[in-house]
């Protein structure tokens, strides 16, 4: 068999290195072993994968080479692979460099500089900078796969902007410096001697700056000696740019335009950051009174109440029409700007806010809606087990109808009593107190505080060992919860809960498994999880699924997993070894479109690269219906059966 093509090794390689990185966020994740940085830009890596895969994808249709005889317009595209080769290459040294570390415990110069910080401002701005570069139309990326770029990139494009202006200009000009084709103008420039620099204590060289210098050639693995040997070519730039003075240090209007301060006014250099979320999105200020419209977005209740008082009906953010005008107090992000604001002393906490009386003195509706709700978290807590397991059938039905009593309800402190609840020996109360679990986490900002309440463990033990409806919702509520990604991890990582979602699946009544396989679907999509899945025994039941007539209206989700799991090395050997290739080509014949679609994604997963799998395939006559694919099916499967087809013949000729 002939060697693997070039633009297909390099395509692996970028895949691969990008599942490594995945892997590191799940293991730091479950241990603790990264700082905030590390773990956010690793978990930003696992959401690409599906954007490699399309690419390798993409590789082997075209014959596995660079399309080195196409247009200058197309190879500039195809180079973008060796660049995210790269800027993942840097991510890694990132984060084993930080590995375990804390702010400031290194070098002078990595604590005045604060190196991780600097660091990884630099490698968020190299990674988008390279997604950006990448044409979605030339590699055919999917709309869905388009849009989960997008987002990381948005995200990156966010941490990049806290580096400043001044920095990102000195990040584009040492970016440029080490590319390959800067690198040779470094070296015809090499013939200068270190010593002809003045690096002296007395040197004019601002530090700050050779300071920032060190650090991102350390992440790109370059020495110190290379630093400086780059910094009198940088200074040069950055002074054609204005950045830079004669003297070679940074001009002190752009240093106060870099910090928003004056450089003498040290105190203020230590004003923390406001969090995005604590930010009204229409004066982007700290909010001091957070309230909720219908549209479920936060907005400061005097900025809010103007808009609307100026005949305006939609919602700033959403542009969403208003179904109605009622402003409820957002208690939750209250609480938690005003913890904030206690941990950040410099920063004036939010006055108490003033309860709002109709005219004539008597409480509006809100607030007699908020004392019964009080007054039902109240009996949570009760000392008789008929008490509290009436509450949370009340609250249950509550949180069941609609956004508001959702919100409230939170508010009034029922997450954690309902988590207490979970532990009852009463199946009926572990029922209720679940199932509200469930209908309060539809609001995205209950998920956290869910999750913070220390529902996870016990929301398992229900799904485990619950009455069947409690373990159907229990599965439901995990699968809500893991629509955060960040949760997807932290459930995943918990002992026993993917082998209980596969117990449900296994045993459970339709709706049950219907619950189950979503759920694992969805913490699936995160790469860590779809060993510990294929390790607690997920194949068999999904394998089932595809055979038993009674599990028929299911199948659509179990080839929907497998063609998550196939993307993971013990995924693909476990379903090959299933002898699955003659399942697929039966669905390739006579199921649904979409059917087809994942079927002939689980065939090129396990054929791809595999001579072997690829002529049993070829044997059991795969080329007719993959063709009919290639020709009328949707426009994922046709490419992908395209790519079979291809393989097929490339095998017959060698």
């Amino acid at each position: 068999m002939a060697s693997t093509p070039a633009a297909v090794r390099t395509a692996d390689a970028l895949l691969t290195l990008a599942h490594e990185l995945a892997a590191m966020a799940s293991d730091a994740g479950a241990v603790g072993s990264m700082v905030g940085e590390s773990l956010r830009l690793a978990r930003k890596v696992s959401l690409l994968v599906h954007l490699l895969e399309e690419i390798r994808d993409f590789a082997w249709r075209n014959g596995g080479e660079a399309p080195s005889s196409s247009s200058p317009a197309d190879k500039l595209k195809w180079s973008c692979i060796t660049e995210m080769v790269i800027a993942l290459q840097v991510v890694r040294r990132f984060l084993i460099l930080h590995r375990g570390k804390i702010f400031g415990e290194n070098s002078v110069v990595e604590s005045k500089c604060n190196n991780i910080t600097i660091q990884y401002q630099f490698v968020a701005w190299q990674l988008e900078k390279v997604l950006g570069n990448i044409s979605y139309e030339y590699f055919k990326i999917p709309d869905e796969v388009q849009e989960e770029v997008e987002l990381v990139r948005a995200q990156l494009r966010r941490e990049t902007r806290k580096a400043g202006t001044v920095n990102l200009n000195i990040f584009q000009e040492i970016f440029s410096l080490l590319s390959s084709t800067s690198s040779k103008a470094l070296k015809r420039q090499s013939h200068f001697k270190l010593e002809e620099v003045k690096y002296e204590p007395d040197s004019n060289i601002d530090q700050d700056l050779l300071d920032i210098v060190i650090l991102v050639a350390k992440v790109n693995g370059k020495s110190r000696y290379h630093a400086e040997r780059m910094l009198p070519i940088l200074i040069e730039r950055l002074k054609k740019s204005g950045i830079v003075g004669l003297t070679g240090n940074v001009k002190a209007e752009n240093k106060q335009m870099e910090y928003g301060r004056s450089i003498s006014d040290e105190n203020k250099a230590d004003s923390p950051e406001i969090p995005e979320d604590f930010r009204c999105p229409i004066s982007l200020e700290l909010m001091r009174d957070p309230v909720i419209v219908s549209t479920g977005q936060t907005y400061e209740r005097s900025f809010i109440q103007r808009w609307i008082n100026c005949g305006n009906r939609t919602c700033p953010k959403t542009q969403q029409k208003l179904q109605n005008l009622t402003l409820t107090p957002n208690y939750i992000l209250r609480s938690l700007i005003m913890q904030w604001c206690e941990v950040n002393i410099m920063i004036e906490q939010p006055p108490q806010p003033i309860s709002r009386a109709k005219s004539d003195g008597s409480l509006d509706e809100s607030t007699k809606e908020s004392s019964l709700i009080e007054a039902l978290v109240s009996k949570l807590t009760s000392r008789s087990p008929d008490d509290r397991k009436s509450a949370a059938a009340e609250i249950r039905l509550l949180a069941k109808t609609s956004m508001n009593n959702r919100i409230m309800l939170s508010q009034a402190g029922a997450i954690p009593a309902l988590v207490s609840l979970l532990h009852s020996d009463d199946k009926k109360s572990q029922e209720h107190a679940v199932t509200s679990l469930l209908n309060l986490s539809m609001y995205d900002q209950n998920k956290g505080v869910i999750i913070l309440a220390g529902a996870i463990i016990p929301i398992i033990e229900v799904l485990k060992c619950g009455n069947m409806e409690a373990r159907e919702n229990a599965a439901a509520a995990l699968f809500s919860l893991s629509l955060i990604n960040e949760n997807k991890i932290t459930i995943g990582s918990t002992p026993g809960a993917i082998e209980a979602l596969i117990k449900l699946l296994e045993t459970g009544r339709p709706r049950g498994k219907k619950d189950a396989a979503t759920a694992l679907f969805n913490l699936c999509i995160y790469q860590g999880n779809k060993s510990r899945a294929i390790r607690d025994g997920i194949l068999g039941p999904l394998l089932l699924m595809l055979k038993d007539s009674e599990t028929r209206h299911l199948v659509d989700e179990a080839l929907t997993i497998l063609s998550l799991l196939v993307s993971h090395e013990e995924g693909k050997e476990a379903i090959t070894n299933a002898n699955t290739i003659p399942v697929m080509l039966d669905f390739l014949r006579t199921g649904t479109e979409r059917n087809k679609e994942n079927a002939v994604a689980i065939l090129l997963g396990i054929c791809q690269n595999n001579s072997k799998n690829l002529a049993y395939m070829g044997r059991l006559d795969a080329v007719v219906p993959l063709t009919e694919i290639a020709r009328s099916g949707t426009e994922r499967a046709k490419r992908k059966a395209t790519s079979l087809l291809e393989q097929l013949r490339k095998m017959q000729i060698h």
